[in-house]
C-alpha cells in the first residue's frame, strides 16, 4: 500500500483538513443555544419543530455529498473544495437574513448542501495515505475537528449576549471565508491527472458498483450511520433536555463542551495507538463499550435515577466510544475504495448522513421531557450497528485486515 507525501507540512495539512471539516460542525453546534430564540423570532408554535433547523441542514449535507465527491473525481479536489466553501459563505449569510421559518429551512438546506463539499477532504486524505497511517491522519484531524463542539456552544452563547441571533450565521460566513482563503493559498491538487474519471454513465456506474458491492465499504458506512444518528439525536435534543428535564438550560454550553472534550481525548488516543493495535480491535471494542454504556444509561433513565451528573457522565463516556468507533469505521469504509475515492467518499457520506438524519429525527420526535428516548435510541443504534459490523467481518470481530475489491482493481 503506497503512501505519497503531503503537498504541505504534515501539521499544516492536518490543521487545514480539520478546519474545512469544522465548517460542518460549527454550523450546528454554535447555533444550539440560539434555537429557542430563533423559534420565537420566526413565529414557530411547536418548540420541537426547532429541531428542523438542524435536520434540514443535515439533509442538505447528505444530498450534497452525492454531487461533490463525484465532481472531485472529474475536476480535482481543490477546485471543488473552493467552490463548495464559497457557496457555504453565501448560504450562511442568507440564513442570517431569513425573515420566515420556511425561508430559514430552505437556506439551511443549501447551507448543508454546500457544507457537504468538505467530504472531499476524505478523498484528499485517501489520495495521500492508506491503511493504518490513513486512520492516524483522520484521527488527528478529528482531534482538532472535535474541538469545535467544545467551544462552539459557548461561542454561540457569547454572541447572543452581545448581538442578535442572526449574527451567529454571519460568524459562520466569516469563518468560512477565512478557511476558503487558506485553502486558496496553500492547498494544492492531490488527485493526479491520470486518475481523473470521465463522467460517462459507464464509468459512474462502474464506480458505484464497486462502492455498493464491496461488503466492507457498505456495511461500515451503514454501521457509522446508526452510531452517528445517535449523536445527531443528542445534538438536536440537548438544549431541550437541559431546559425541560433538568431546568438548567444555562449549563448546556459547558456540559456539552465537557462531553466533547471526551470525544477529543478519545480521538487523540486513537491516533497514538491505531498504527500499533489496528483499526478493528479499537473500533469493535469501542462499539461493544458503546452498547454497554447506553444500556446502563437507559436503565438509569427508566428507573427515574437520572440527574445532571449521571447524564453528563454517561453521555461523555458514550461520546468517547463514538469517537473511537467512527474515526476507524470511516477509515475502514474508505480503505477498499481507494481506486474511486471521490465517488466512494460521496456515496459513503450520503449513506451515513441521510441515514443518521432519519435515525435522529425518529429519536428526537419521541422527546417528552425525559432522557429515556435518547438513551433507548442510542442503545438500539448500537445493537443495529453491531449487526452490520458482523456482516462486514463475516461474523468475526477483531479479525485482521484483508484487502478489498477496489484495492485489487486499483492495483491491477
Amino acid at each position: 500500500m503506497t503512501e505519497r507525501p503531503s503537498p504541505m507540512g504534515f501539521l499544516e495539512f492536518v490543521l487545514l483538513c480539520a478546519a474545512m471539516m469544522a465548517l460542518q460542525a460549527l454550523a450546528v453546534d454554535a447555533m444550539l443555544p440560539a434555537l429557542p430564540t430563533i423559534v420565537r423570532s420566526l413565529g414557530v408554535l411547536n418548540e420541537n419543530h426547532g429541531q428542523w433547523v438542524v435536520t434540514s441542514y443535515i439533509v442538505g449535507v447528505g444530498v450534497g455529498q452525492l454531487l461533490w465527491g463525484l465532481l472531485s473525481d472529474r475536476y480535482g479536489r481543490r477546485p471543488i473544495l473552493l467552490v463548495g466553501i464559497a457557496l457555504y459563505v453565501v448560504a450562511a449569510i442568507c440564513c442570517g437574513l431569513a425573515q420566515s421559518f420556511p425561508a430559514m429551512l430552505g437556506w439551511r438546506l443549501l447551507h448543508g448542501f454546500s457544507a457537504a463539499s468538505v467530504v472531499v477532504v476524505r478523498s484528499v486524505v485517501r489520495d495521500l495515505y492508506s491503511g493504518r497511517r490513513m486512520a492516524r491522519v483522520m484521527s488527528l484531524t478529528f482531534v482538532v475537528f472535535l474541538m469545535v463542539p467544545v467551544i462552539a456552544p459557548s461561542l454561540g452563547q457569547l454572541i447572543l449576549l452581545l448581538a442578535p441571533w442572526r449574527s451567529i450565521f454571519l460568524v459562520f460566513g466569516a469563518f468560512g471565508a477565512l478557511v476558503w482563503l487558506w485553502a486558496l493559498l496553500r492547498l494544492t491538487e492531490t488527485l493526479h491527472p491520470e486518475y481523473r474519471l470521465t463522467l460517462t454513465g459507464a464509468h459512474v456506474a462502474g464506480a458505484l458498483r464497486i462502492v455498493l458491492c464491496e461488503r466492507t465499504s457498505l456495511c461500515y458506512s451503514l454501521a457509522g450511520a446508526l452510531v452517528f444518528g445517535s449523536v445527531l439525536a443528542y445534538v438536536g435534543m440537548v438544549e431541550q433536555i437541559f431546559a425541560v428535564a433538568f431546568h438548567r438550560e444555562q449549563l448546556m454550553p459547558s456540559m456539552f463542551a465537557l462531553c466533547s472534550v471526551f470525544m477529543g481525548i478519545a480521538s487523540y488516543g486513537n491516533s497514538r495507538i491505531v498504527e500499533r493495535i489496528g483499526m478493528r480491535r479499537i473500533s469493535h471494542a469501542a462499539l461493544l463499550a458503546f452498547i454497554a454504556v447506553t444500556a446502563a444509561h437507559l436503565a438509569v433513565a427508566v428507573l427515574g435515577l437520572e440527574r445532571i451528573w449521571t447524564f453528563v457522565a454517561l453521555q461523555a463516556l458514550t461520546m468517547a466510544c463514538v469517537s473511537l468507533a467512527l474515526s476507524n469505521f470511516g477509515a475502514m469504509a474508505m480503505e477498499p475504495v481507494g481506486a474511486v475515492a471521490g465517488i466512494g467518499a460521496s456515496l459513503q457520506g450520503f449513506i451515513t448522513t441521510i441515514g443518521s438524519a432519519i435515525v435522529s429525527a425518529g429519536i428526537g420526535r419521541e422527546f417528552a421531557g425525559t432522557t429515556t428516548p435518547l438513551a433507548g435510541g442510542a442503545l438500539a443504534c448500537g445493537l443495529a450497528s453491531l449487526v452490520f459490523v458482523l456482516l462486514a467481518e463475516q461474523g468475526r470481530l477483531f479479525r485482521p485486515h484483508a484487502p478489498g475489491l477496489a484495492e485489487a482493481v486499483g492495483a491491477a
